[in-house]
């Protein structure tokens, strides 16, 4: 039997400038790093739509996460807008585990740094299941991607105490 999963990914990811404000460096760090493992490895099929290689752009716009997608050359092939409400606490509670997290690599024991990765790992799958929810029936993603794609929304959102609200 033939496989019938989706056959697209990303070979470009960008990050809107204007939608990143100043952050904690771990923020840049695992930017950095999600974009490099997205574009390696990934699955990435906007429904409905021809090709299978695209280009995201990821921006916020009036507190909501928008994914421009194109094909190879750039051209548009879809855009969404998704509504950041339901990934809002989830990525609070991310920074707040990240924080402790990175605090807790200069002092704490192995076992603590351990437990409080594993809250982290735990939220960040959560965070990841938000973002397929709210993508299903309009991009299929694989959970890695998902993951990825998580990371990258959080860092959009990392405004101070101004999260999940759009620049003037």
């Amino acid at each position: 039997m033939a496989d019938k999963r989706p056959l697209g990914r990303l070979v470009e990811v960008d990050i809107d400038a204007a939608s990143i404000a100043p952050g904690p460096s771990f923020i840049d760090r695992e930017r950095a790093q999600a974009i490099r493992d997205l574009i390696s490895d990934n699955l990435f099929a906007p429904i409905g739509r021809q090709g299978d290689r695209f280009r995201l752009r990821l921006s916020v716009s009036d507190g909501r996460l928008v994914l421009d997608v194109g094909d190879p050359e750039g051209r548009p092939v879809v855009r969404h807008i998704l509504s950041l409400k339901p990934l809002s606490k989830v990525v609070k509670d991310y920074f707040l585990i990240c924080d402790a997290y990175y605090a807790a690599v200069r002092n704490a024991t192995r076992r603590q740094i351990e437990a409080i990765d594993v809250g982290r790992r735990g939220l960040h799958d959560e965070g990841a299941s938000i973002l397929q929810e709210r993508l299903a029936g309009k991009i299929v993603v694989d959970r890695a991607t998902a993951r990825r794609l998580f990371t990258l929304v959080s860092a959009l959102h990392c405004k101070g105490e101004n999260r999940f609200t759009s620049r003037a």
